[in-house]
């Protein structure tokens, strides 16, 4: 199973001619290559994938899926 979190992007850079980012996930911060969401844009929202960006998502879908999140490690 892959799991992919959301997290806003909060800022955005260049390192070796790729696109990177600094996401934010509730507090916490880690970069992220941008590179296969090219149309990504500060304060978007990602589903971010062992350090990658996988896809775009709204505020309101990224919320829905962190509490999907914390339902199932409440689970645990």
């Amino acid at each position: 199973m892959c799991l992919g979190v959301p997290g806003k992007i909060v800022e955005i850079y260049e390192v070796d001619g790729l696109k990177m980012g600094r996401i934010d996930f509730g507090g916490v911060r880690r970069e992220a290559c941008l590179a296969y969401v090219p149309e990504a844009n500060l304060g978007d929202y990602a589903v971010i994938h062992v350090g990658f960006a996988i896809s775009l998502l709204s505020e309101a879908e990224s919320r829905a899926s962190l509490q999907t999140i914390r339902g199932i490690a409440e689970l645990g």
